[in-house]
C-alpha cells in the first residue's frame, strides 16, 4: 500500500515548499475596465475562452476593447394565475368558485384556519 501512495515522487529529491521544477499552464491575462473606474486584471488559461463581462461588486466590468453583449433574451416569470390559466378558462374557474362556495356555505365544508 505504501509504494502505491508515493508513485511517481521521489523522496527528498523535490521540495513542495519552491516553485523550482514547477512549469505552469500557459496563460493569459485579461484586462477588464470596472464601471467604477478601477481596472481588474484576471489571469486565464491560453485554451479558455474570455467572456466579454466579468460580475465585481460594483456592476459588470467589460473586457477592454470589447463590445458589451446583446442582453439574452429572457422569458417573463411565470405566476401561479399563469399557470392556473394555462389549465383552466375564466369560465371553468368562475363555476369551480360558486361550486365550492355553494358547499362552504351549506355547511358540507368546514371553513379552513
Amino acid at each position: 500500500m505504501a509504494e502505491r501512495t508515493l508513485r511517481g515522487m521521489k523522496i527528498g529529491a523535490n521540495s513542495m515548499e519552491t516553485e523550482t521544477g514547477v512549469e505552469l499552464a500557459p496563460r493569459i491575462e485579461a484586462v477588464y475596465d470596472c464601471p467604477d473606474g478601477t481596472v481588474l486584471v484576471v489571469p486565464f488559461s491560453a485554451d479558455a475562452e474570455v467572456p466579454a463581462v466579468w460580475e465585481v461588486p460594483s456592476g459588470e466590468a467589460l473586457l477592454r476593447d470589447a463590445e458589451r453583449p446583446e442582453p439574452k433574451a429572457t422569458k417573463p416569470q411565470r405566476t401561479h394565475w399563469d399557470m392556473l390559466l394555462e389549465r383552466r378558462s375564466i369560465g371553468e374557474l368562475e363555476d369551480l368558485l360558486n361550486e365550492r362556495l355553494e358547499l362552504l356555505r351549506s355547511g358540507q365544508l368546514r371553513k379552513s384556519a
